[in-house]
């Protein structure tokens, strides 16, 4: 099979474990699921160490809705049963160098799906796939936010001893399903926003509008507002990005800091308040609000104040040298979401939300960003594409991860009324940074800045 993509996934299938290497081990800080097949098998395995820790170790997973007979049904294929976290939340499966007993002593077949494909995230459908990388992952957050061209084609990758996961991943489904259809226009509206996002003429703010502008289009076609095909509305729209025609426009719309800084605080809080929150998301966290000059007295205000600064000084310079780095978290995005469409909406049946989707991405990249923009401002000229990568993926264990997340973010706009165009504008635009002056003081704002449930402060 061949499948067509307009993309070229091999910087996913180049991904390779470093095993003890790796600084922030995937077997630590959450449960691991374990699909029916692979638990089937470690029943079947035959007496010995290795089965007994199994055996204690992993619990199955019972669904809360009651089937017609009144019984408690089994959990899911994918998620049957879990392996319980050690006291020290680390997998009790791990050896003591930090690699996985069950990969090293059965080999990597009995591992179970989530931990043999972890980070790939492969979406099959029909005879098309798409693979993207899980960024929580700090070396797959290397391997796609520091390549300078991710989506060209790469070289093959040598055959290299992987400590715990096979070199070729299974698709992210459930094999007792069988994969997902592809949907109507899929490919075509899928080229589209690869290609808008990686317009390098437009800045990326204004990349992320335009996909808005898209996904509302697109809902108005679907619920018969436009009489107009896909495939016409999108060689209009790709002939109008290209002209230009839409950039006076854009360049009218609302810049509020203020606005924009308070949703950060109040999505970061969103993981802060989970009990699981890791030493190394606090550390983060902790940049993050010395870097917008969190302390005892500090407003909104000041918060604002030192935020734009810390924009205008430390972030937008080294993003502008780098202009490919949240590109492609963003092209990464697109993929492991399957944006527009979004996992809800690539059901059989459904009719995707697109505005919807394009709330949950803006929350995503809107958190990503301000959280980027208080750790550059809190190194200053020391900033670097290290901190880029360890703040990306120390979010993106939190929220990527969290299944409930994306829904609560989107709850978030929708009461803040920063779910329509206006609001998008103001969560993705910063003014343009002011010329820096020789000498110019640092403001300080000392204090833990707190708008209600859900805003952050300093751990």
């Amino acid at each position: 099979m061949s499948p067509a993509t307009p993309i070229d996934s091999a910087y996913a299938q180049a991904f390779r474990c470093i095993g003890s290497d790796c600084e922030d081990t995937c077997c630590h800080g959450w449960s691991v699921p374990v699909d029916r097949a692979t638990f089937e098998k470690y029943q079947s395995l035959p007496p010995s160490p290795l089965r007994a820790l199994i055996s204690e170790s992993i619990t199955r997973n019972v669904d809360r809705t009651p089937s017609t007979s009144g019984a408690q049904a089994s959990a899911s294929h994918t998620a049957f049963a879990q392996i319980r976290m050690d006291s020290a939340n680390l997998c009790p499966m791990l050896t003591g160098n930090h690699l996985c007993r069950i990969h090293a002593e059965l080999g990597e077949g009995m591992l179970s799906h989530a931990c043999a494909t972890y980070p790939r995230i492969v979406h099959e459908l029909g005879d098309y796939h798409e693979t993207a990388l899980a960024l929580s992952c700090p070396e797959a957050a290397r391997l796609v936010l520091l390549d300078r061209d991710l989506l060209a084609p790469k070289p093959p990758t040598p055959p290299q001893p992987d400590a715990r996961q096979p070199h070729a991943a299974p698709p992210e489904f459930n094999p007792e399903d069988g994969p997902q259809a592809l949907p109507p226009d899929y490919i075509q509206i899928r080229e589209l926003v690869l290609s808008v996002v990686r317009i390098r003429s437009y800045p990326l703010w204004q990349r992320m509008f335009l996909l808005g502008l898209m996904c509302r289009r697109l809902d108005a076609i679907a619920r018969g507002e436009l009489n107009r095909s896909v495939t016409e509305f999108v060689a209009d729209f790709r002939a109008a990005v290209k002209s230009g025609s839409l950039r006076p426009a854009m360049e009218t719309l609302p810049v509020d800091p203020s606005a924009q800084l308070d949703v950060v605080l109040r999505l970061a809080g969103m993981l802060l308040h989970r009990s699981n929150v890791s030493p190394r998301f606090a550390d983060c966290v902790q940049a993050f609000t010395s870097g917008i000059g969190n302390g005892p007295d500090a407003t909104l205000d000041s918060l604002t104040r030192q935020y734009a600064l810390a924009h205008d000084f430390s972030y937008e310079p080294f993003f502008r040298r780098q202009p490919h780095i949240l590109e492609n978290y963003l092209v990464n995005t697109v993929i492991r979401c399957q944006f527009p469409f979004g996992r809800d909406g690539m059901q059989p049946g459904a009719v995707p939300q697109r505005s919807k989707e394009f709330s949950k991405l803006t929350a995503q990249f809107t958190l990503i960003r301000g959280l980027l923009i208080g750790v550059a401002g809190f190194h200053g000229a020391a900033f670097s594409s290290a901190h880029v990568v360890k703040t990306v993926q120390t979010a993106a264990k939190h929220f990527e991860h969290h299944p409930e997340f994306l829904n609560l973010a989107y709850e978030l706009l929708l009461e803040s009324q920063m779910d329509g165009a206006r609001g998008m504008a103001i969560l993705l635009r910063n003014a343009p940074p002011l010329t820096a002056r020789a000498g110019q003081p640092r403001m300080q704002a000392p204090a833990p800045y707190s708008s209600g449930p859900g805003a952050t402060t300093a751990p």
